[in-house]
């Protein structure tokens, strides 16, 4: 039996191109050639098969004003009503994370919650929904790392000096929306399609594009690097320890988000691990050694919505947590 694309492990040259589109979205398939060493055809080819299967989606970033808060929220929703209550969540402009949990009776999305600190969703139609039994709502007061800062070790500090874009940050004008909202679907087409796409001048979208080029984030399926456990922890500390285990943990290369929130758990910690072993060790010993004693693990078990996604679609998975990923067989 031949097994999907989305069951393999990306080797090393597709880790390393993944790696590329993290430092940034928009490379050129000839910038990324000539800083990997590799032949413009293997980069072409092999970005195409990754971008093309859902492994890898390249977005721009979400332009949030400073002041806008961002909630966690954790949803317990009646069992026969957890789809359509996800459903109406995901397709909400202001909830751009959705994750269900593994013991799928517990729905945790992230909700830009904008400056009114009586949010609508949450004080009314939330309580008002008769299939949802409880909500917690925590704001994140503090970001160590997000997940587009989390980075696969796959490149020489010198490759991702040459493959990082500078940053710019003038806001953008009526064009550079323009251009901002016909990349969202895909922050990776080139100048002549947005051109088209527009009714602009290709020479005036390219122009743009090279004076301000758009920050962008880039998100693969942890499933095809053997990340199979994708675990959230709350976290409870003294207020004096908040600031030296939060970057601690930002640090660490299991850790695709850290955040400072209100509430009971007062540090929130988003993971990537192989294992519920190496999930048992992170506990044990990385939270142990940093004096954590008190925190609360919740699996997750299927993630539902992320920034870009189509709605209605779902990020590719292995299937459970116990889920074989094979190793690949390809070369070139």
């Amino acid at each position: 039996m031949t097994p999907k694309t989305t069951d393999l492990l990306l080797d090393d040259v597709d880790r390393r191109l993944v790696a590329a589109l993290q430092c940034d979205g928009r490379a050129s398939v000839e910038q990324i050639a000539g800083v990997l060493r590799l032949t413009s055809r293997v980069v072409r080819r092999r970005l195409a098969r990754l971008l093309g299967d859902g492994t890898v989606r390249v977005v721009i970033a979400p332009q949030l004003d400073p002041y806008e808060a961002v909630m966690l929220l954790r949803i317990r929703v009646l069992r026969g009503s957890l789809d359509a209550v996800t459903k109406a969540l995901a397709e909400r402009d202001d909830i751009p994370f959705i994750d269900l949990t593994a013991g799928g009776d517990e729905i945790l999305a992230v909700l830009a919650s904008g400056k009114d600190p009586r949010n609508r969703l949450i004080f009314r139609q939330l309580p008002a929904t008769r299939a949802v039994t409880s909500v917690e709502a925590q704001t994140a007061m503090h970001v160590y790392a997000d997940a587009s800062a989390w980075r696969l070790d796959a490149l020489s500090a010198a490759e991702r000096r040459e493959l990082t874009a500078p940053v710019r940050s003038h806001a953008p004008d009526g064009l550079g929306r323009e251009i901002l909202a016909a990349l969202a679907p895909d922050a990776r087409q080139s100048a002549a399609a947005l051109a088209a796409k527009l009714g602009r001048p290709e020479s005036t979208v390219r122009r743009r594009l090279t004076a301000m080029p758009p920050v962008t984030q880039t998100y693969v399926d942890p499933h095809r690097l053997g990340l199979l456990v994708d675990a959230n922890l709350y976290l409870r500390l003294p207020p004096a320890e908040l600031d030296r285990v939060g970057a601690a943990l930002a640090a660490h290369p299991a850790v695709h988000g850290v955040l400072s929130t209100t509430g009971r758990a007062n540090l929130h910690v988003a993971v990537w691990l192989p294992d519920l072993e190496g999930l048992h060790r992170f506990i044990t010993g990385e939270l142990a050694a940093l004096g954590v004693t008190d925190v609360e693990t919740v699996l997750v078990g299927r993630a539902i919505k992320r920034p870009g996604q189509p709605i209605g679609s779902v990020i590719p998975r292995s299937g459970s947590l116990a889920a074989t990923v094979r190793t690949p067989a390809r070369t070139g």
